[in-house]
């Protein structure tokens, strides 16, 4: 008896340590992906504002289209980690979120209904996938004002007819101002 109350002393002191340094890795896996959410969104954010003042809002769905891709996949090579955009209601067949990110935006949903700001929304998690452990990161992208023209309830025809040529699948409409639209999803193999 007293061999084993050591043993489990000695364990737990052991795994004290361990579970303060996963805490501390995850605050900064956090950290990190908050920082990359913001590139990428500083980044996109200016380049669609200008297009959208240059070219009007049917060209900037055929910007947009191109340059989103762009900045996640230049993110990616910077910084090891993989970067992409999620949503319930997808445009485009990258956005279609696995059943991870399905949860986690339902979850947003959830808690966005019980008056949580769309910006404060976010998640991470450390998961299994395919034998591999992988940290897991989502914040929400909430619709704005700007987001309206193309995905909103009232589109433009040349709008909607750029959006059919681009995304014949395009299920990213009907939004209203506040609502949650998508969200950043990143995961890096630890």
């Amino acid at each position: 008896m007293k061999h084993l109350l050591i043993t489990t002393g000695l364990l737990t002191c052991l795994a004290l340590p361990f579970s303060a340094l996963a805490q501390t890795d995850t605050q900064q896996l956090d950290q990190e992906a908050r920082d990359i959410a913001k590139q990428f969104l500083g980044q996109l954010k200016p380049e669609l504002q200008k297009s959208m003042k240059r070219d009007g809002p049917a060209k900037t769905v055929a910007f947009c289209h191109t340059k989103a891709p762009e900045i996640a996949k230049q993110l990616a090579q910077k910084t090891g980690w993989n970067i992409n955009r999620v949503s319930l209601k997808p445009r485009g067949e990258n956005a279609t979120p696995d059943q991870w990110e399905s949860t986690v935006l339902k979850r947003f949903n959830t808690q966005l209904a019980n008056g949580a700001s769309p910006k404060t929304l976010e998640f991470s998690a450390i998961v299994e996938v395919n034998n591999q452990t992988e940290y897991r990161y989502m914040k929400a992208i909430p619709t704005g004002n700007v987001c309206l023209a193309c995905h909103g309830s009232k589109i433009a025809t040349p709008i909607q007819d750029t959006l059919q040529q681009l995304y014949p699948n395009d299920g990213a409409t009907g939004y209203s101002k506040g609502q949650l639209r998508g969200a950043f999803s990143f995961s890096k193999t630890l």
